[in-house]
This record gives C-alpha cells, structure tokens and sequence, in this order.
C-alpha cells in the first residue's frame, strides 16, 4: 500500500526552529520516500519532516510513505529509476547491495564536520563501508531479555549474570509449571535473534561478524559449540510449544498470562507488554548473560538510517535535511515515549525518561565492549540469511536434524558468497 502527501511549506523560517538546527537557504523541491508506514512512526517522521519545511519555506517537500515489507521490494527500482531525494533504510549489511551497485551516494563529508562526527561516533561503523560512510542513522534500539520480574521474585530468582545461572533460573521456573522463554518462530527472524545472542556469547563479536561475512564455514566447530549450548536451553524445554506456528505478536500473550517467564525481543515489545497489563512492576529487564568469559558482551542494536540515492536531484537540500534529522533535539524529539520510543543516536541527545530506554542507553553505551551487530537478518546477505534462518528455526523444532542443516548452509554459503 501507498501513500503521498504533498505539502507546500510556507511558515517563516524561525517560527520553529529548534536549538542547533541550521537554516540554510534552500529551494526547488525535496522528494522523501519513508518506510515507517505504521500509524506512531509514521506521525513521528511526518511531523519532523514539517518541521524541517518549516525552516525552510521556499522548499517543497513531498513525502512517500510505503509499507515496510513492499519498500523491501520497491527500494532498487525507485533507487533505480525515478530516485527520491531521501530514503530511508538500515544500517551494516543491508546497505551493502546499493552501495555496490552504485546507488547510494557517499556522505563521508557530513562524517567529517565535527557535529556528526563527535556525536554519533558510536554509529559510524555501522554505517560505514569501504572506508565510506553511505548514510546516517535517526533511531536504534536495544535487544535483551525482558522478563516478568513478578515470576522471579515469587520463585525466589534474580537476574543471571551467567549462562549456568540462566539456566538454573529455567529449571525453577519450568519445574513451576511454565516455559522459561515465549517465542514466536512463524516468520522466522526471531531465531535469528537467539542465534545472535548465543554466538556472540560463545565466540565474540569478531568471530560472529566472519560468519556473517562468509569467512567462516557453518560446520565450523565453533558454530557447533553455539548450538550445543542453544541444544541445552531445547533439550530441557525453555520454549512454549508449537512456536513455530506464531508470530512475535502471538506469542506475546504466553508472557502476559504468566505461561512463560521471559521473551528474548527487541524494545518494540515493551509497550503491547504494557497494553496487555504488565506494569513496570511485574516487567524488567537483563542483559544477556555471559557464556564464554574470554570473550566481551556484544550487542544488537539494529539501527534505521536516511540515505541520500545517487541519482537525487536535491542533493543540497538533502544534506541538510540528514543534518536536521541527526541533530541533538531532532533525536531527544523523534525517539522520546511519546514517538518512537526508541533510543538517539547524538550522543548529545536526552533520553526519555523510560525505564527500558534507560536500561538499554545503559547497557549500550558502557556495557557492550565487544561492538554492537544489527541483528541476523540485516547483518547477513538477503539471500544466506533466509536460508539460514529457515535452519535456526528448523534446528529449534528438530535439533537432531543440525548436521544437515550446517551442511546445507555451508553449500549455500559457498553460493552466496562466491
């Protein structure tokens, strides 16, 4: 589904200028095409985006809003053909398709003014290829495990700091008459997560990063110890049952009433959490605890970014526009409870003041020495991670089936990367 708004913005220059938001003259038109086509970000990005025409009134600014999974087709035909001036997207891997194929444009000059580059030098990497960055952030957030603390603390359990106390913590709370995590492994990408979490915890950040990029094979030994350690967490019955058969959204409700403890998620899971009742008494949040203690915690933090398309025609305009959006109060803005909810990418920035986003503001900026990946899914080609994530969910149905799955994994790995 499409939609377009066009809108001609024509309020004085200051009447809403925010603190360290330049105005610069600028003018013709300013093409934005946004995937944020769910009802709270789309208002969010709506709302910016009027505020920026505001400063500028000699410039027409006409938006696109796509839905997310149909710009995941549509983004090289209109990268391609017809380009807006702005577009957004993801960070890491996912950029790497365009950038090969020459159409997104280098903005390592707005890397190198002191702004950006003070201010979002945690995110640089990520946006980063070549040498090159290609982008820049608006919004990330923190995956972890958000637990019902109200089950723990009737249990008599605290927070694990190590895998071995994680799953002790399971067995009580299996032997309670409940699963110890909820999951729902329908669509796939949320066995990504566990893979994540469980690699980098077994073999590091770097190590995780080689088998992204194809340097490693998935027989390796070292993969095999990952899913040794996710082959314990099946074998003694963490899972809800059938998880294969929900989403995410649908097995939010075995948490919520209390049949599972905890739900390994991104932070997008706090507020239907809170919808369905748990208050912030009854739902908490940890790190992912350690399994290997040679090797520093490490992250994901999947991060949503605005490129500039080769073939812009505005691309002065479009400058400044990724300037605005990164902008201290821009950040603290968007990313507050009431808007995306999520966290700012300016250092600079404020944090709303949410348990959660403090939590993992936290976690990220003093607790992840090893880095901070995107997630499976956006850290692996399109093509490798959709096999593999079709294994990590099999493996969690039919863990007897792994040496297939690696060796299938390994032949496609020998394709994609080739």
């Amino acid at each position: 589904m499409r939609f377009t708004t066009r809108s001609m913005l024509m309020a004085l220059a200051g009447s809403t200028m925010l603190a360290g938001a330049a105005a610069a003259e600028l003018s013709g038109e300013l093409k934005i095409f946004l995937d944020t086509s769910n009802p709270a970000p789309r208002a969010t990005m709506e709302k910016m985006i009027a505020d920026f025409g505001a400063l500028h009134p000699d410039l027409e600014i006409s938006t696109t809003v796509i839905d997310r999974e149909a710009y995941k087709t549509q983004i090289r035909n209109f990268l391609t053909a017809d380009s807006p001036d702005v577009a957004t997207w993801y960070a890491a891997n996912r950029m790497t398709p365009y950038v090969n194929a020459g159409l997104f444009e280098d903005v390592s000059d707005l890397w190198a003014e002191p702004e950006i580059a003070e201010n979002l030098a945690s995110t640089k990497g990520a946006m980063t290829i070549d040498g090159k960055q290609w982008g820049v952030p608006y919004t990330y957030y923190q995956w972890g495990i958000y637990y019902r603390k109200d089950i723990y603390e009737e249990l008599g359990l605290s927070e694990p700091a190590t895998f071995d106390e994680m799953k002790s913590n399971c067995q009580v709370i299996i032997d309670s008459g409940r699963a110890c995590y909820t999951i729902g492994s329908k669509f796939l990408w949320t066995a990504g997560g566990w893979f994540d979490y469980l690699n980098m915890r077994t073999n590091g950040f770097d190590f995780h990063m080689a088998l992204a990029a194809g340097e490693v094979t998935w027989t390796d030994d070292r993969v095999r110890a990952t899913f040794a350690n996710w082959r314990e967490l099946i074998d003694m019955g963490a899972y809800v049952e059938n998880h294969q058969n929900y989403s995410w959204q649908e097995a939010l409700p075995f948490m919520a009433n209390g049949e599972a403890a905890a739900y390994l998620m991104g932070n997008f899971a706090v507020a239907p959490l809170r919808e369905a009742g748990l208050d912030d008494d009854k739902l908490d949040f940890y790190q992912f605890p350690a399994i290997n203690p040679d090797v520093e915690l490490a992250e994901d933090a999947p991060t949503d970014t605005f490129h500039i398309p080769a073939n812009a025609t505005n691309k002065e305009a479009a400058r400044e526009f990724l300037r605005y959006v990164v902008s201290a109060d821009v950040q603290t803005e968007i990313n507050n409870g009431a808007n995306l909810g999520q966290l700012p990418v300016n250092a600079s920035a404020s944090v709303d003041d949410d348990k959660f986003l403090n939590e993992g503001f936290a976690m990220l900026s003093s607790n992840s020495p090893g880095g901070v990946a995107q997630f499976f899914d956006r850290d692996y080609p399109a093509e490798m991670a959709a096999e593999a994530m079709q294994g990590l969910q099999e493996f969690m149905v039919f863990p007897d089936n792994l040496d297939d799955i690696l060796n299938r994994l390994d032949k496609v790995q020998a394709r994609v990367y080739k």
